[in-house]
């Protein structure tokens, strides 16, 4: 194994840690990471399978924090249908000039949440139409990118979830949406030639959940809050990288 996969290696680790403790980032940091070394296209086809054996673990473990109402009314039906769509769209929006936009987009909210709990300004409650259309736009993302997390934090941000519910309530949502993604990579074969890695790397998910289990209950909810658009802001910046390489390199 190459130096460069060993890298991609620590990425995981760190990206499912992440996930373990918030209950989102491990696919978008460790393709924001692992995309300045490898193609985005074979790292989903490790990467989603990896992460639906962790999230299934997870969602199993923390079932009674999960918030059912929420999940079913509002988040599964339009990050489903944005999932699909944004997986049908995948050949023609999946460029890298999406991703960069997409990247300025995560360090945009990330950013303005950051500067909002550094002030104690109060979230504004917003209406249901557009908390139903960031979260459409969430599973775009999620189809096109497996990465629909920053999108849908961005549409929870003003809900009363506290970080039990909140990191068992989005875990389900990728433990559902990320199986439905590992059969649509296996119907086109990616996930076929992946094969090694996905055995490789499998080894890392129980300790990642390990590490993310100790960190998440040693933070506070407002530590917590920070924690996520910490994370958010490292995969932008990690997404707009591998973004402006790839387009400075075609």
């Amino acid at each position: 194994m190459s130096l460069a996969y060993i890298v991609l290696g620590v990425f995981i680790l760190f990206a499912y840690t992440a996930e373990a403790m918030t209950g989102f980032g491990s696919i978008v940091i460790a393709i924001s990471l692992g995309a300045l070394l490898f193609p985005i296209e074979w790292l989903q086809a490790v990467l989603v399978p990896l992460n639906i054996c962790m999230t299934g673990f997870l969602t199993w473990r923390h079932r009674r924090h999960i918030d059912g109402r929420l999940l079913l009314r509002l988040i599964m039906p339009f990050m489903l249908v944005g999932t699909l769509a944004g997986f049908w769209l995948q050949p023609y929006l999946g460029g890298d000039g999406l991703k960069l936009a997409f990247a300025v987009l995560i360090l945009w909210f990330s950013g303005r949440e950051l500067w909002r709990l550094r002030g104690n300004t109060a979230i504004r409650v917003k209406p249901l139409w557009w908390s139903r259309g960031v979260i459409t736009l969430a599973g775009i993302t999620h189809g096109l990118f497996a990465s629909g997390g920053p999108l849908l934090v961005y549409g929870l941000a003003a809900t009363a979830l506290d970080k039990a519910r909140f990191r068992a309530t989005l875990i389900v949502v990728w433990f559902s949406l990320n199986s439905l993604l590992t059969v649509l990579l296996l119907m086109q074969g990616r996930i076929q030639q992946s094969w090694w890695a996905l055995a490789a790397y499998l080894p890392l998910i129980p300790l990642g959940i390990w590490l993310g289990e100790r960190f998440h209950h040693q933070v506070d909810e407002a530590r917590f809050r920070v924690w996520i658009y910490r994370i958010l802001a490292l995969a932008g910046c990690g997404l707009m990288l591998a973004s402006v390489r790839r387009l400075w390199m075609a």
